[in-house]
């Protein structure tokens, strides 16, 4: 039998015919949480950082790994089972981490759930003054896909025919250009 990592045969045991017997103890679990910790937090926190890209956020979701396996695992499962264990809960801790960072796209908008929002000019003209100002500056393409979007209220497919675009490169054009305008009404502030 080879030996895996953490693990320790025992040769002084005689099998059946005699010959020395190799034993897997079951001596590789982990003795404390501080242990399990220490051997598991340098793995996960690079595995994260791969998918993340960025430190903070790395560090976070390294945190909520251990602190979701903290009830449910066990100190007495191997170090192998709990590397198991652990690498899924990082999965989904970092597919719970991408919903809520990227959200749930909406490409229309039911205009009966949304009531007479849209018939309703702003009061004071405040609010349109200031989005024509974020438009002015943005390249004409990107206030193209903006105004047909949002002010013109045509549909992503509708807006992709106006442009002579496919659908695909309309959504990139309007997710780009939604960040330039974030952009400047950052910088606005």
């Amino acid at each position: 039998m080879v030996e895996r990592e953490g693990e320790r045969a025992e040769k002084d045991r005689p099998g059946p015919d005699g010959r020395p017997l190799h034993v897997v103890r079951a001596g590789d679990a982990y003795g404390d949480w501080e242990e399990l910790y220490a051997d598991n937090v340098v793995r996960l926190y690079r595995l994260l950082y791969s998918k993340v890209g960025n430190r903070p956020d790395a560090e976070d979701l390294t945190t909520e790994v251990f602190l979701a396996a903290y009830g449910p695992l066990r100190l007495e499962a191997s170090r192998g089972e709990v590397r198991a264990y652990l690498a899924r809960t990082a999965h989904t801790v970092l597919a719970s981490f991408w919903r809520r960072r990227l959200g749930r796209e909406i490409t229309t908008i039911d205009p009966d759930a949304a009531g007479e929002f849209f018939e309703q000019p702003p009061a004071d003209g405040y609010a349109a003054r200031r989005a024509q100002r974020i438009l002015a500056v943005l390249p004409a393409r990107s206030r193209r896909i903006l105004e047909l979007r949002f002010l013109e209220r045509q549909s992503l497919r509708d807006s992709a025919e106006a442009m002579g675009i496919t659908v695909g490169n309309a959504k990139v054009l309007q997710h780009r250009a939604l960040r330039m305008a974030a952009q400047v009404r950052e910088d606005e502030s």
